[in-house]
């Protein structure tokens, strides 16, 4: 009878624990860190290969605090001496919190040149970013004023081949994280960015030292360099949807003729 109440006090600790511990993973395929086909690494070697590559991404509810870890495809280094373990990268996790068609934003970030379907406008996004919060904010405050409440930053650290962050349930508006749509954009930490882009690195038609190439040198190209796509299961033709998506095209002007136009993944 002891044993049983004890087995029995276990199983009900560890099932609260659970309710309370929800985690939902992404997994992306590996190799597909080229945009919408044919982006290239910048060649200063701190660009290192597979480190824009999304591996896997996994979001947890606990305890009133959801817990975001990015994994990439090779080992992150900081050799700008953030102090967060990454330098160049930089994460942006859109979310659909409502999954209501029209409802939250359909233009993606100053600096991403993406929009979302109308059935998937993202509500919250959470910024990754080796750069200090206080800097980051300051530039939403600047670049983004009408989103202000809506861009989460945060404090990150990296280890090994992941960046991992925390931010309050409430800052997301609150609810059940398994309901929501994602979408993770891999871009790249820029100090010192183009007009009024928010941090991120501009992709060109060819590299350069810091620069992707691959694209286009006006501003009508995705400046995404990986996201999440189809069932975000890993499977191969992932990479083909991921191409779908950030698919573009410019006019003879440098203007936009067709946007890249993501959509969100659920569980």
């Amino acid at each position: 009878m002891k044993r049983a109440l004890i087995s029995f006090f276990a199983a009900a600790v560890f099932g609260a624990g659970a309710a309370h511990a929800q985690t939902i993973t992404f997994v992306d395929p590996k190799g597909d860190d080229d945009g919408p086909g044919g982006y290239l690494y910048p060649t200063d070697p701190v660009f290192t290969k597979g480190s824009f590559d999304l591996d896997r991404v996994t979001v947890s509810n606990r305890s009133g605090r959801v817990e975001f870890n990015v994994e990439m495809n090779a080992p992150l280094e900081d050799p700008w001496r953030t102090g967060t373990g990454y330098s160049v990268q930089m994460i942006f996790i859109f979310i659909d919190t409502d999954n209501v068609r029209d409802s939250g934003h359909a233009e993606g970030l100053p600096g991403l040149n993406v929009r979302f379907d109308r059935a998937d406008a993202w509500d919250k996004v959470v910024v990754l970013s080796p750069q200090d919060p206080s800097r980051v904010t300051s530039e939403v405050r600047i670049k983004a004023p009408d989103l202000v409440g809506d861009i989460i930053t945060t404090r990150s650290k990296a280890s090994g081949r992941s960046i991992r962050a925390s931010v309050p349930l409430a800052a997301l508006g609150g609810g059940d994280p398994a309901g929501w749509g994602y979408q993770v954009i891999v871009q790249s930490n820029e100090g010192f960015p183009v007009g009024g882009d928010l941090l991120t690195r501009r992709v060109n038609e060819y590299e350069g030292q810091m620069r992707f190439g691959g694209g286009n040198d006006s501003d009508c190209d995705p400046n995404v360099i990986d996201i999440l796509a189809g069932e975000a299961r890993g499977e191969a033709s992932e990479i083909d949807a991921q191409r779908v998506q950030l698919a573009y095209a410019c006019k003879d002007d440098g203007t936009s003729l067709l946007r890249a136009t993501l959509k969100m993944v659920r569980r």
